[in-house]
C-alpha cells in the first residue's frame, strides 16, 4: 500500500529525505526545492511550508511527514508525533533589545498561537501582533517591544543588536502521522515508526 509523504522544504528537506530512506522508505527524487509534487512507486512524496505539513497530515492529504515542533505547536492539529528525530534543532525565544526591562504591551511573531498561550501563562497582557517576514525589524522600528522567533546560533540577533530573554519552546524535527493512516496502513508505518525511533536513539545516545 503505497504512502504520501509531507515534507518540508527549505532547511529541513535534506536530512529528513535522508532519515526516511535510511529508514527503508524509498522515495521518489524531488526535482529541486520548487517541485510540489514527486510520484514514486512505494511513496509520493509532497512539498510544501513548514507551517502546512500539520495540516496536510491531520487532513489525511499525507499519511505522515516530518515538521518542527514549533510548527505542530503553532499549528494545533490532532496529530500522533511518535518520534523526535533530533535533527533541525532550535529554539523559540523571547527576544527584545538589551536595554528594554519595561513592560511588553505588544509582541510580533509568525507564531501567535504559542506567542499567546505563553504571554497568558505569565499573565501579561499583550497585543500579539503577527507578521510574515523578518520579525527582529518590528523591534528595531518600534512597531513591538518584544519579538518571538526560532533562534539557531543567535548570530543573527547578535548582529541586529538583539537579546534572546527566554526559551520558550525547544524545537526539533517530528516525525507526525495520520491517526486514521495508522491504522489503515499500519503494515507499513508502524514498522518505519519503529525504525525511525530506533535511529533516533543510537544517533541521540
Amino acid at each position: 500500500m503505497k504512502l504520501r509523504v509531507a515534507l518540508p522544504k527549505g532547511r529541513l528537506l535534506a536530512r529528513s529525505l535522508e532519515v526516511l530512506r535510511a529508514a527503508g522508505l524509498r522515495l521518489p527524487e524531488a526535482a529541486h526545492q520548487r517541485a510540489l509534487l514527486a510520484t514514486g512507486e512505494e511513496a509520493d512524496l509532497i512539498l510544501v511550508r513548514n507551517a502546512d505539513v500539520p495540516v496536510y497530515v491531520e487532513l489525511g492529504i499525507a499519511d505522515l511527514g516530518i515538521v518542527g515542533k514549533d510548527n505542530i505547536e503553532e499549528a494545533g492539529r490532532d496529530l500522533y508525533e511518535p518520534v523526535d528525530l533530533g535533527f533541525g534543532v532550535c529554539r523559540l525565544s523571547l527576544i527584545r533589545r538589551p536595554e528594554d526591562g519595561g513592560p511588553i504591551r505588544r509582541v510580533a511573531s509568525k507564531y501567535p498561537r504559542i506567542t499567546e498561550r505563553w504571554l497568558r501563562a505569565r499573565g501579561i497582557a499583550a497585543d500579539v501582533i503577527k507578521l510574515h517576514g523578518n520579525v527582529e525589524l518590528a523591534v528595531l522600528v518600534g512597531l513591538a517591544d518584544a519579538v518571538v522567533d526560532v533562534v539557531e546560533t543567535g548570530t543573527t540577533l547578535r548582529r541586529a543588536g538583539l537579546v534572546e530573554r527566554e526559551v520558550i519552546l525547544p524545537s526539533s524535527a517530528r516525525l507526525v502521522v495520520n491517526k486514521s493512516a495508522l491504522k489503515v496502513k499500519a503494515e507499513r508505518l508502524r514498522p518505519l515508526i519503529l525504525r525511525l525511533r530506533q535511529a533516533a536513539q543510537r544517533d541521540g545516545g
